[in-house]
């Protein structure tokens, strides 16, 4: 993938969710005609949409696994579902999403007239079975499991800490990975994991240099890399590859656990842990991950509005599996759409409320076919203000893009295969899905600053738009925009000495996938 100025991926997945019968279909009136129990009407919608969360070893801070712990939280639960506070889920879904967590408005009604009620338990003999949970792993029993030898120790104040945690995996053939679940031990302080697959062999090397667990890195692996197998968020579930489809890990590849860690004002530990469960069945598809988004961003103090977006046309048909919006504490709404070449349009996700502790891979009931020549793009919107009780700088401050909390990203990530693409047959496709030098977006950018209209930008045109958007500012060192263009230009702008051409720039930022 594209990596200037710096590229970072949070990606992965979707829990399956227990199917019970619910009697939502019932109408006020009928409801109102006989008593709301916990067997036979909220004991189906606890353990179909809250339960995933709601047990012993997972975020949520109380089980609803049973009456007993029903009862206890009736009143809270009638609360927070009125309030769609609870369960968590934001995007604008019409049941197009497998994983919808979200209520209709008759569950809502069972829940608040059931705590009303006084919260009757029925005929519990009668009650749906509580969900299981094998041993914490939303997944089941893993076929690999591994964490990091000894706890890792994060100090209680300084920066954000990033740290890469290699789990050799000594393979002699190549595997694919059908399910893949990644486990925070101290959601306290993990901001955020992303679980790289490198075969270099260079991260076994730096593992354990400074006497600790792991090695320092930041803006990725700091390694090469083959692919991305998985991303945890707040609110992320594991990722269940489709039938006849997997992610695939190269024999022999280390994996690595890059953890961002965001300090509590506290010593604390934390011991992360990855499982893997292997494709029972030929893989025909591989499952690849795109990073679509714009790094490109300038976010004004007080502003409440502040648009971001980024766009791109599929140099190849593809078929996209789920879609997940990212965003930091100032986002406020993202949406995603495909123009297809015949000029339908389609809405491919829409969140309207994003929570940045809420994150939520959204999986697509019906994969989604994209052709050649679809143009995707991205609309986003912050509020940089004091009314948005998330903003992490008071007073308020500019803020570019990054990977800290207090920074910002843009980014649409979906996993994806190539229509081309059937391994079995051993019909192979290469090459990013994008158009390489095409964007309206980073287009439009570029105009911006090329004042003379000469489709190149010099080393004092660049240096205004690197200064505007801060680019390389997290690097180490005393901050230069001058002397980042000069670098800029001399990596990329090979058309023209001491200039970077449009094609140039587009090409060097459009992010749009891993190569994996």
């Amino acid at each position: 993938m594209n990596s200037l100025p710096i590229s970072l991926v949070f990606a992965a997945g979707s829990v399956a969710c227990v199917a019970f019968t619910t009697p939502s279909h019932l109408g006020t009136a009928e409801r109102s005609k006989r008593k709301i129990t916990y067997a036979n009407d909220v004991a189906p919608i606890l353990y179909s949409k809250c339960a995933g969360c709601h047990h012993e070893g997972e975020v949520a801070p109380f089980p609803l696994m049973s009456y007993d712990d029903a009862r206890a939280k009736a009143p809270t639960i009638a609360a927070a579902v009125q309030q769609k506070f609870m369960p968590p889920w934001h995007a604008v879904s019409h049941g197009e999403f497998m994983n919808d967590r979200s209520l209709t408005p008759a569950q809502i009604a069972i829940l608040k007239d059931w705590s009303e009620g006084g919260a009757l338990p029925g005929d519990l003999s009668k009650a749906p079975t509580p969900p299981k949970f094998n041993g914490n792993w939303h997944i089941g029993k893993p076929d690999f499991s591994a964490k990091p030898v000894k706890p890792f120790e994060v100090g209680a104040e300084g920066p954000d800490v990033y740290r890469c945690f290699v789990v050799p995996t000594n393979f002699d053939t190549d595997r694919f990975v059908s399910d893949v679940e990644v486990k925070p031990m101290n959601r306290k302080i993990v901001h955020h994991i992303v679980v790289y697959v490198s075969t270099s062999g260079e991260a076994r090397r730096k593992d354990g240099k400074d006497g600790q667990p792991g090695y320092a890195s930041f803006g990725g692996a700091g390694v090469t890399t083959s692919g991305v197998l998985a991303i945890w968020a707040p609110g992320i579930q594991p990722i269940s590859t489709p039938s006849n489809t997997g992610m695939r890990l190269p024999k022999g590849a280390d994996i690595i656990l890059q953890v961002h860690y965001h300090r509590d004002g506290k010593a604390e530990q934390d011991q992360s842990e990855i499982g893997l469960k292997f494709s029972s069945q030929p893989v025909d598809k591989r499952i690849r991950t795109s990073l679509f988004g714009n790094e490109l961003i300038s976010i004004p103090k007080d502003s409440t509005n502040a648009e971001v977006k980024a766009d791109m046309y599929l140099a190849a048909p593809i078929t996209v599996y789920d879609v997940f919006p990212h965003m930091h504490k100032l986002g406020h709404d993202m949406r995603m759409t495909a123009t297809l070449p015949d000029g339908t349009k389609r809405e491919l996700s829409r969140v309207d409320n994003y929570d940045f502790n809420w994150q939520t891979r959204y999986t697509y009931r019906k994969p989604v076919r994209l052709p050649k020549g679809t143009h995707l793009e991205v609309v986003s919107h912050y509020d940089n203000s004091t009314a948005n009780l998330h903003n992490p700088n008071s007073p308020p401050k500019p803020v570019w893009f990054g990977e800290q909390t207090t920074n910002e990203m843009c980014f649409e990530i979906f996993n994806y295969t190539l229509d081309d693409e059937h391994l079995l047959t051993d019909k192979k496709a290469s090459g990013g899905i994008a158009v390489a030098d095409k964007s309206d977006t980073l287009e439009a950018i570029f105009d911006q600053y090329d004042d003379k209209r000469t489709g190149f930008l010099d080393r004092s045109q660049f240096a205004a738009l690197i200064k505007e958007y801060q680019l390389g500012a997290d690097r180490p060192g005393n901050y230069n925009p001058t002397m980042v263009a000069v670098y800029f230009i001399n990596l990329v702008g090979k058309k023209e000495k001491g200039k970077i051409a449009k094609s140039e720039f587009i090409s060097a930022l459009l992010v749009t996938d891993f190569d994996n």
